[in-house]
């Protein structure tokens, strides 16, 4: 059974003045996605920052989701690195603390072989009971997981049952999930390919868009799931503007912009991370009106 069907927020981790989590905000802004029809909770990964958190912050905010959450949905939370030793500690520290799942980007930097994504994939998973998604985001990490390396660890280990797919390579994920026999559970990484992941046996999304647009995001998915593709296309093409808006400047900067004009108020980002430039700022505003976000 998967962790999740549907649309789960990649929640961003919300900042005082000082740059100090803040932890009042981060439950406030879980309470609204929660509230708002949001399928699962994943936290600390890109979106939250997760790169400029110590470590300590980031077992710490991982625990204050969960406790927060309480069970009413999953918390998936970010533990990948690029150094195998540190995701197996993070990993192992987030089971400890009641994640439900685990979310494994591709270790970014150094470039390794996919015999050595096999194994830092591999150790990294059996070092825990509680369920595995890769995350393959090859513009950001500059490695890729090839089909036949995804579908091999999810044939032989046995807590790996999912991928978030960010490449945008439809012909490498339908590949996947041939190999896979379509049983691998598959979420989108890219909100602006909801529907056509959708279309080669998705679950969902892991979402970006859903931090403003909770129940927008998870009804593309639900009417999808439900048999009306029809609908699902008409509200992914909706949000297209709305989306694209959201990635004119790197991830997490739109998207922290969009919640502060909405007033959530999550604060700045960490450095290298900087606000956005003003044009950028006046397009993204004027994409969320016209999607009646303001």
């Amino acid at each position: 059974m998967a962790i999740f069907e549907g649309a789960a927020v990649a929640i961003v981790t919300p900042m005082n003045s000082d740059g100090s989590v803040n932890y009042e905000k981060l439950d406030e802004i879980i309470e609204e996605q929660i509230a708002g029809s949001t399928d699962a909770i994943v936290i600390c990964g890109t979106t939250g920052e997760a790169s400029t958190l110590s470590h300590e912050e980031h077992l710490d905010v991982i625990e204050r989701c969960v406790k927060t959450v309480n069970k009413r949905v999953p918390v998936i939370a970010g533990t990948g690195s690029n150094s195998t030793e540190t995701a197996i500690y993070l990993s192992v520290e987030a089971e400890k603390r009641g994640a439900d799942a685990l979310l494994l980007v591709t270790p970014y930097y150094n470039k390794a072989t996919q015999g050595g994504l096999y194994q830092h994939f591999a150790q990294t998973a059996k070092a825990v009971s509680i369920p595995v998604i890769l995350y393959n985001v090859p513009s950001r990490t500059g490695c890729n997981i090839q089909a036949k390396t995804a579908a091999k660890l999810f044939k032989e280990v046995d807590n790996i049952v999912g991928i978030k797919e960010a490449s945008g390579n439809f012909s490498q994920i339908a590949e996947l999930m041939k190999l896979t026999d379509g049983k691998i559970d598959l979420y989108s990484g890219n909100d602006d390919q909801i529907v056509p992941l959708l279309a080669l046996g998705g679950k969902g999304v892991i979402s970006v868009l859903s931090n403003v647009a909770p129940k927008h995001t998870h009804d593309i998915v639900a009417t999808f799931l439900a048999g009306d593709v029809k609908k699902s296309c008409e509200l992914q093409l909706r949000a297209l503007d709305l989306i694209n808006a959201l990635f004119i400047e790197v991830n997490p900067i739109p998207v922290k912009a969009a919640m502060n004009i909405m007033g959530k108020n999550v604060g700045p980002l960490r450095l290298p991370l900087t606000e956005m430039e003003a044009d950028n700022a006046k397009k993204l505003e004027e994409a969320m009106k016209q999607f009646g976000l303001i």
